[in-house]
């Protein structure tokens, strides 16, 4: 099912929901549709089309938003879906200090990696292999980390995140960065 990118009645990006609760939320008259996906909706009597991006009618006061939570879609959207030490095709998570050398599970600490590299580097240091990264892992910062982390992407929702910090984050997804 697609999914809807929800704004702040501030525009500021509060999160991605699925098409049906977008569709619940204009229909109860609570958020205006500012984007349609080019899809329509259908109901016995009724044809509506489909939100894209719609903005909450009242603001919404959002609480403290601490860092990004480390997930492994997240990570992947951070790294691009490539693998840190050879560029390839990641399809694992690496810990470049191991965990059982004291190493912790955090962003600065954690990178996408292929499965070959993560077995041949195992439960060793990068300098034990004589290997390099491509580039230092660090935390997402932005709010548009927030939407882009959850490997939901629409192009039409890029007008609204660009303010947010999305064309950097979208550059290191999509490897200009």
């Amino acid at each position: 099912m697609p999914h809807v990118l929800v704004l702040n009645a501030s525009y500021e990006p509060l999160g991605v929901v699925p098409l049906r609760r977008a569709l619940v939320l204009v229909l109860e008259n609570k958020a205006l549709c500012l984007e349609e996906s080019g899809a329509f909706m259908h109901s016995e009597t009724r044809v509506i089309p489909a939100p894209s991006v719609v903005r909450l009618k009242r603001f919404v006061r959002v609480p403290y938003r601490g860092p990004v939570p480390l997930t492994r879609r997240a990570l992947f959207a951070r790294d691009g879906g490539r693998c840190m030490y050879c560029g390839g095709v990641a399809t694992s998570v690496d810990h470049v200090i191991p965990r059982s050398r004291g190493g912790q599970h955090a962003w600065e600490n954690v990178v996408a990696a292929c499965r070959r590299c993560n077995h041949v580097k195992a439960d060793r240091h990068l300098r034990e292999l004589g290997w390099r990264l491509n580039h230092q892992p660090a935390p997402p910062s932005g709010l548009a980390w927030r939407i882009i982390g959850t490997g939901h992407r629409d192009p039409r929702w890029l007008p609204y995140l660009q303010p947010y910090g999305a064309e950097d984050a979208l550059a290191r997804i999509d490897g200009r960065g």
